[in-house]
């Protein structure tokens, strides 16, 4: 008998024939048919679809979890430790969106450099009367210096195309050495406070976790040049956004390009959006429509695999596999 799995999201029809050629499929939006959507998980053994918090009450719901698949890469939405604990399988999707999310990353350093949002919209309201001068001016890119907080496989990516395409001196904060990128890039490591010292753009990356939450807060931006700009392509809480308004307001860094807040979506009375010297986009990491697509097949073949006892590396706790067979 085909082991049964609910999806919350709505998936491309790639993904949903991988899953009706193992499954039994149910889908209910979580959020829109929340009782439809309860009553499926009650018998499921998998469950797939990106941004619901799996609480616990949700897991007492569903006595028979097996695995659960997560379109994202990113996983702060589980308790991962509680998972394993109930021998719950977690996938993953973390290749997918690294060269996508590398793009947007690079897409904010440039945009916020050259000030492309603020100018955009000063073309537009027709304030472009002459030529160009220093009230246009931004700053260069090429031959800086970019910082990388966690160099995992966005930052290689985006270490690659700084030190390869720009020319740029690459350092980067992670908790252990990664050689591969020293010698592929040139990338150099640093402590954190020296790292925010030294960048001309500084990149975050890191995943969010108790240790990360607010990692950059006013002391840190205080670090940072005044001609340094800050870019957050990871998640919002990982930055103080009050500390960080208060930088831009005062001028004590020169710009930022955020695509995720602590909050989201954006409150429409937000400071932020009042900063002529913030590029802001809406958490549009991995959003292209190859990256979704490739995204949610990958997330379709773990769950399918893992409810057959196939692991994949993107099993975030194979754990759980033991701590299914314990009484």
């Amino acid at each position: 008998m085909k082991k049964r799995v609910v999806a919350y999201r709505k998936l491309p029809a790639a993904a949903l024939r991988i899953l009706e050629a193992a499954c039994d499929v149910t889908f209910a939006d979580a959020d829109a048919q929340r009782d439809a959507f309860l009553a499926a998980l009650a018998g499921a053994h998998g469950t797939i679809g990106n941004k619901l918090k799996l609480t616990r009450d949700l897991l007492d719901a569903a006595p028979n979890l097996e695995v659960v698949s997560t379109i994202s890469a990113g996983y702060d939405d589980f308790d991962v430790p509680e998972l394993t604990r109930r021998g719950i399988v977690l996938c993953n999707t973390p290749d997918e969106v690294t060269e996508t999310t590398a793009d947007l990353m690079f897409a904010l350093i440039l945009a916020a450099a050259r000030r492309i949002a603020e100018l955009d919209a000063s073309t537009r309201r027709g304030e472009w009367q002459a030529s160009s001068g220093p009230a246009q001016f931004g700053v260069d890119v090429h031959h800086k210096t970019l910082g990388i907080v966690g160099l995992g496989r966005i930052g290689a990516a985006v270490a690659r195309r700084a030190a390869h395409g720009f020319g740029m001196n690459v350092l980067y904060a992670n908790r252990s050495r990664n050689p591969a990128a020293e010698e592929a890039f040139g990338a150099q490591w640093r402590t954190l406070p020296a790292l925010l010292a030294e960048a001309d753009f500084v990149c975050i990356l890191v995943p969010l976790s108790p240790a990360t939450e607010k990692l950059i807060g006013a002391a840190e931006l205080r670090l940072m040049k005044s001609s340094a700009i800050l870019v957050n392509c990871a998640r919002g809480q990982i930055v103080d956004e009050a500390a960080l308004i208060e930088a831009l307001r005062e001028g004590r860094i020169l710009g930022a390009g955020l695509d995720v807040f602590e909050r989201e979506p954006l409150a429409a009375d937000s400071p932020l959006l009042t900063l002529p010297n913030v590029v802001i986009v809406p958490h549009i990491g991995s959003a292209t429509a190859q990256t979704r697509e490739a995204m949610a097949r990958r997330a379709a073949q773990n769950l399918a695999d893992a409810l057959q006892g196939q692991l994949s590396e993107t099993c975030v706790n194979p754990a759980a596999v033991d701590a299914r067979a314990l009484p």
